[in-house]
């Protein structure tokens, strides 16, 4: 028995391979199959199950495609409905593979579909559990995004989470292990650790949802605080993973499509097509075509691409770092984006070098904020989280993140000059061409963010203000 995670940081998602006596099972696999073949081919082992531990949201799942090509059946949990071929399994329902055994443990909670796969091996023992979104290591699942679906509270489903925890599966040994979907970084849940395995025994010591003689009213009053609101396209590849979708490889072809300066202008122009560019904040602070957003692909890419942009059918033309056409598309594919029109050929030197307008920001150094602003008089807007913000910010700072920039953009005075920072440049750099695009450029953008403002002496503090916080 071999057991593989392929956690992917930028989804901060993890996905599981498993192999027995020439049998395999994956389980919550990525939107891209190639990676999952190349294992099968490479081990000489048969593809059986393919296990979802609920209909994702913060991803598309690659159980269609992968099932298509390697024949394998889909495996939900009970209650769920999906509108494809799939194994509707029953709770503590047992599947083979090889020499070990997979057992269903519907978890209700997070959805109502949720299931944790308890892996039985080759002595008979409980060696792990797949926790999907149920158990995550140091937090669970948030109880807020199904409400809709199951026509119930979060509340209500935060105290079926709690049954499911206490009855399913801290019922469990401790030395059981703990493969969760998500670590650190994921919406899906709100105090994940960066570790990705646990077990049953360290959980019980440390995930404060899981402490012992926690009452009912007490865990739903812990797991539903703080919740912020879900990014927009979660909905969207709810659907999308239920209902089924374009093949990844009909999606690839779509964004390898290379566009000539002439042509991807008329493309953008016919289509409606939102100009996306990857590059690196720096390269395109010193120009870009305009009416551009800029969410770099290295970084948080495809989180921020579903929180900015949302709306998932899109159409989306691409200026890429050369040689990296197929990692956007692949990364944009993950979320659901799928309505791609093409890319920009040579990037953005051949827009350049054509003679074409181009656009700048208006981006300046820690020492340049230094010199210009006036704590009290200058305008500051700090868009990284609120907790970050709580922690340290420049004096009389506006805290406006950057998730929330649909909202605070619109009491934006057109005719007041301010100062806007992010933690490093990323971020601030996307609220920049957001700004731009919609007609704002009476702003400054920090180079380096807070952390480049930290090593000058502006001054500093770590008391919120109330009335700045909108």
């Amino acid at each position: 028995m071999q057991i593989e995670q392929i956690y992917t940081g930028c989804l901060a998602q993890g996905a599981y391979y498993i192999t027995s006596n020439g049998e395999a099972a994956i389980i919550d696999p990525l939107r891209e199959t190639q990676p999952y073949l190349d294992r099968i081919e490479r081990d000489g082992v048969k593809l059986k199950y393919i296990f979802e531990t609920h209909f994702h949201a913060d991803f598309v799942s690659g159980h269609l495609d992968l099932s298509k090509e390697t024949g394998a059946a889909i495996v939900y949990g009970p209650t769920a409905q999906p509108e494809f071929e799939a194994t509707v399994a029953t709770d503590n329902q047992l599947f083979e593979i090889g020499n070990i055994k997979i057992k269903v443990l519907h978890t209700p909670g997070h959805t109502m579909e949720s299931s944790t796969y308890l892996l039985i091996d080759e002595e008979g023992k409980d060696h792990a559990i797949f926790s999907g979104d149920t158990l995550f290591i140091g937090d669970v699942g948030r109880p807020d995004l199904a409400q809709k679906a199951a026509s119930m509270t979060q509340e209500q489903l935060a105290g079926l989470l709690y049954h499911s925890l206490r009855d399913k599966v801290m019922t469990l040994a401790d030395d059981v292990i703990v493969y969760p979907a998500h670590g650190a970084g994921s919406a899906c849940g709100k105090n994940m650790s960066k570790e990705t395995v646990s077990t049953i025994g360290n959980q019980k010591a440390t995930n404060y949802a899981l402490r012992a003689n926690m009452t009912e009213a007490e865990f739903i009053t812990e797991v539903t605080d703080g919740l912020l609101p879900p990014p927009a396209y979660f909905g969207m590849n709810v659907a999308m993973n239920k209902k089924g979708y374009n093949s990844f490889e009909n999606v690839m072809d779509l964004g390898m499509k290379a566009l000539t300066v002439n042509e991807f202008e008329a493309t953008a122009e016919e289509t409606g097509a939102l100009i996306l560019d990857t590059r690196n904040n720096g390269d395109f602070s010193k120009g870009f075509i305009p009416q551009s957003i800029n969410i770099g692909i290295n970084g948080d890419f495809a989180p921020w691409v579903g929180a900015l942009i949302a709306d998932v059918k899109q159409p989306i033309i691409l200026v890429t770092e050369l040689g990296r056409e197929k990692e956007t598309v692949t990364r944009l594919s993950r979320v659901g984006f799928d309505n791609l029109v093409g890319h920009l050929e040579g990037s953005f030197e051949a827009w350049k070098n054509a003679g074409k307008e181009i656009d700048t920001v208006n981006r300046i150094t820690a020492d340049q904020l230094k010199a210009q602003v006036k704590i009290g008089e200058s305008k500051i807007i700090d868009i990284r989280k609120q907790s970050e913000y709580s922690a340290e910010h420049i004096e009389e700072a506006f805290s406006k993140p950057l998730a929330n920039i649909n909202d605070w953009i619109k009491d934006i005075d057109p005719k007041e000059h301010f100062f806007m920072h992010c933690a490093g440049g990323y971020r601030s750099m996307i609220a920049a061409s957001i700004l731009q695009a919609r007609g704002f450029r009476n702003f400054s953008e920090i180079e380096g963010g807070f952390s480049a403002i930290a090593k000058t002496d502006i001054p500093r503090t770590d008391f919120v203000c109330q009335s700045k916080i909108q």
